[in-house]
Parts: C-alpha cells; sequence; structure tokens
C-alpha cells in the first residue's frame, strides 16, 4: 500500500515538473514573441521616419489649414462671419428641403421604371437594338450596349459590377473592357438628368424643355464616341492581351431570368426600383449640401445689393464667375453662356451630378436660363456625371490604377465635345422648330 502511495506521488511530481517545464518554455516563447512585435514596431517608426513620411503628413496640415483658414477667412471677411455662417445652414436646409427631395421623387420613380423594363425584357430588347450601332460608333462588341442602358437607367457604378462579370468581359479585348470606363460613365444618371430637364419650367417662357433635353440627350452620346474612342487610343499596345484561360471557371452569368406572375413581377419590380430610387436619393445627399454649397457661395453675391449680406439662402462671394471672365470668349463660343455663372454647373457635375441639378432652380430664379443651356447642361451632366470618382474606383477595380489620368483626360475632352455638340446643334435645331 505504501509503495503504491509513493508512485503515485512520484508520477505527480513528474507531471509538474512537465507542467513547470511547459510553463518555462511557454514564458520563453512568450517573450521572444514579445520582444519580436516590439522590434518590428521599432523597425516600422524607424521606416516612417526614414521615408520622412511624417513630415510630409506634417506639410500637408499647414498646407491644408492655410488653404481653408484662407478660403473661410476671405468669405468670412466679405460677408461677415455671423453671415457667412447663417448662409451655409439656410442654403444646405433650402437645398435639402427644396432640391434633394424633389430629385429623389424623381429618382424612385425612374429606378421603379428602370427596373420594370430590365423585368420585362426592354432592356435586353434594347441591347439587341443598339448592338450593331456599337462597332462602328465606339469600336465595341454589341454587348457593350447593355452597359449604357444599365448605366443610363440607375448610375455609374453598375458599370463596375458588369466589368467584373467574366461572362460579360469575355467579349472585350483588354483596351476595350479598359475603356468602358469611359463609355459608361458618360450615361450615368442619364435617365434622371433628363427626366430634371424635362419637367424645368422658365417664367415667362412658353419653350418645351423636352427637346433641349433631347438634344442634350445628343450632345452626350457624341461626347461618349470621343471619350472612349480617344481612350482606347491612349491605352491601345500600352496594355498586355488576355489569354483565353483568363475565362475559366467563369460561373457569373448576366441574366434577366424572372418568376412568378406577371402581377406579382410587376409589383416586386416597381417596389424594389423604387427602393433603389430611396438610396439613390439618399446618397446624393451629401453631395448636394455641402458641393453644391460651397459652389455657390462662390457663384452668386448678395441678394440685394442696396441692402448689402443679410445671411440669406444662395449669398456669396461671386468667385468663379471672375475667374471665368478672364477666358469667357472660350465658354461663350464653346457652350453659347451668356452669364459667367453658369460655369458652375459643368464644374459640380465633375464631382457630383446630382449636386450640379440643385444649381439649375437657382439659374431659373436668377433668370439667366434658357433652352440652349438646358441643352449644354443636359450633355456635360450626363456625360461627366460624377465621373472622377467613378473613373478612380473602376480601374482599381480592373487593376489598371496607373491608366486613370488618360481616363480622366479623355473624359474632360468627351464632356467639352459633348457640350459644344449640344450648343451648336440647338442653334441649328431653333431655325426649324
Amino acid at each position: 500500500m505504501y509503495l503504491k502511495h509513493v508512485k503515485v506521488n512520484l508520477k505527480l511530481i513528474n507531471i509538474i515538473k512537465i507542467h513547470a517545464c511547459v510553463s518555462q518554455q511557454y514564458s520563453t516563447f512568450a517573450a521572444i514573441l514579445n520582444n519580436k512585435i516590439q522590434s518590428n514596431k521599432m523597425n516600422a517608426i524607424k521606416s516612417i521616419k526614414e521615408t520622412d513620411f511624417l513630415k510630409k503628413r506634417r506639410y500637408e496640415a499647414v498646407m491644408f489649414l492655410l488653404t481653408f483658414f484662407g478660403v473661410f477667412g476671405y468669405i468670412g471677411h466679405t460677408m461677415g462671419v455671423a453671415n457667412m455662417l447663417n448662409t451655409i445652414m439656410n442654403t444646405a436646409w433650402d437645398l435639402l428641403m427644396n432640391t434633394v427631395f424633389y430629385i429623389m421623387g424623381i429618382t424612385v420613380l425612374s429606378g421603379a421604371l428602370g427596373k420594370l423594363l430590365i423585368e420585362f425584357g426592354v432592356v435586353r430588347l434594347l441591347e439587341k437594338i443598339l448592338a450593331p450601332l456599337m462597332k462602328p460608333l465606339f469600336n465595341l462588341p454589341g454587348v457593350g450596349a447593355l452597359a449604357g442602358v444599365l448605366t443610363f437607367l440607375s448610375d455609374n457604378p453598375a458599370i463596375i459590377s458588369l466589368a467584373n462579370d467574366k461572362n460579360f468581359s469575355k467579349y472585350f479585348k483588354n483596351y476595350q473592357l479598359v475603356s468602358l470606363t469611359n463609355f459608361g460613365t458618360a450615361f450615368g444618371m442619364g435617365l434622371i438628368v433628363l427626366t430634371f430637364m424635362s419637367t424645368l419650367t422658365i417664367p415667362g417662357s412658353s419653350e418645351n424643355l423636352f427637346i433641349p433635353a433631347l438634344i442634350g440627350l445628343a450632345g452626350a452620346l457624341m461626347g461618349a464616341i470621343v471619350s472612349t474612342r480617344l481612350m482606347q487610343r491612349l491605352i491601345k499596345g500600352h496594355i498586355p492581351i488576355r489569354k483565353d484561360n483568363d475565362f475559366d471557371g467563369a460561373t457569373e452569368k448576366i441574366s434577366f431570368k424572372s418568376e412568378g406572375g406577371i402581377f406579382l413581377r410587376f409589383l416586386n419590380s416597381i417596389l424594389d426600383g423604387g427602393k433603389s430610387g430611396v438610396d439613390l436619393g439618399l446618397a446624393i445627399i451629401p453631395g448636394v449640401l455641402i458641393i453644391s454649397t460651397m459652389v455657390m457661395m462662390l457663384t452668386f453675391g448678395p441678394k440685394d445689393i442696396a441692402l448689402g449680406y443679410q445671411g440669406l439662402p444662395y449669398e456669396g462671394v461671386p468667385i468663379l464667375p471672375k475667374l471665368a471672365g478672364y477666358i469667357w470668349w472660350l465658354f461663350e463660343g464653346l457652350f453659347g453662356f451668356k452669364y459667367p455663372e453658369l460655369i458652375a454647373f459643368p464644374v459640380t457635375s465633375l464631382g457630383a451630378v446630382g449636386a450640379a441639378l440643385s444649381l439649375v432652380k437657382a439659374f431659373i430664379a436668377k433668370g439667366i436660363i434658357d433652352g440652349n443651356v438646358i441643352a449644354v447642361f443636359t450633355a456635360m451632366g450626363m456625360c461627366w456625371s460624377g465621373y472622377l470618382s467613378t473613373h478612380t474606383a473602376m480601374l482599381d477595380t480592373l487593376n489598371y490604377r496607373e491608366l486613370t489620368s488618360k481616363a480622366l483626360l479623355s473624359h474632360t475632352i468627351g464632356g467639352i465635345v459633348a457640350g459644344t455638340f449640344a450648343h451648336y446643334l440647338y442653334l441649328l435645331l431653333s431655325n426649324f422648330l
């Protein structure tokens, strides 16, 4: 019995020794790992210091503060700080209540319409009709028409999801696929822009603005041709040719197959499309409130020159018209603009066409809008609909970020051509209408 107890005690002692040894080894390993982590941290900090990263960030901070306080300091000095702050808040509030919700109403209805067109095969029919035009006009395969139709009915991001679908992209040569960034962007939010411009009324004018809006659509088409062709010319031969096995394992399908009865499909389409319209309407709120407020404060002066600044909506310091005045002959010759304030619309479209649309009602209130301006705005707004962000995102998705500068250059030229074409086409057709 005594021997059994001794054996058990010896076993326990051995287990304790093993446990202590393991614990010691674990502690040693933990210490080594901790030292390694600390060493990596020190090396990372050292490498950051060696690359002058922190110094560059300090320079950026200083430049940002100088620019920020320089711009707002100048505006505040001219308007008065209290008037400047009141104008910012009142302009943002007025844009939200009288412009954003109006645009959201259009996005909901157009979203429902777009979903119905997809659900009941109209988009596929349009693709078949437009396919023969793709090669001679854009040097793209016929299936590329689907990209134009979908972005016209929705927004620019639709082109990204299509380009990632291997069953879609396999029809394109590499340079053609990359040029879709320019082709698809030229029609982004097209239905929304067209509907918005068509429903406007100019006080004291009986002109039906649907015709100028259609002329603008023709201008956007011309801009798309120039932008897409120029992009292809700039990059052809500079990017590798894809191999056939790049498409092995492609399981995604571009499908518009529907199930259920007609009434249920109709109901689901308008509800789902309307919901996507709400999402789009919400997405444009930051751009409209922030970008449009700033652009308007740099475009318009006091509402009543005799009373001066009162902190009312849409007051500001007219810096943009003053800068545009130096090369006004160019804008007047290309687009037929009669007022320098109008240059604010195409400039704002570069970042967000939803924000640019919010400027139109302010221009109408000022009495500086006519049918020609609507045609040019429609063309340039559609062609330049937020392409600064879309091109970067899509080229990054396609792993061709280095081609962003070429895409932006091509689309900038395309947008100018779109506005110019719309202007002279309007002048031509106005003699017959």
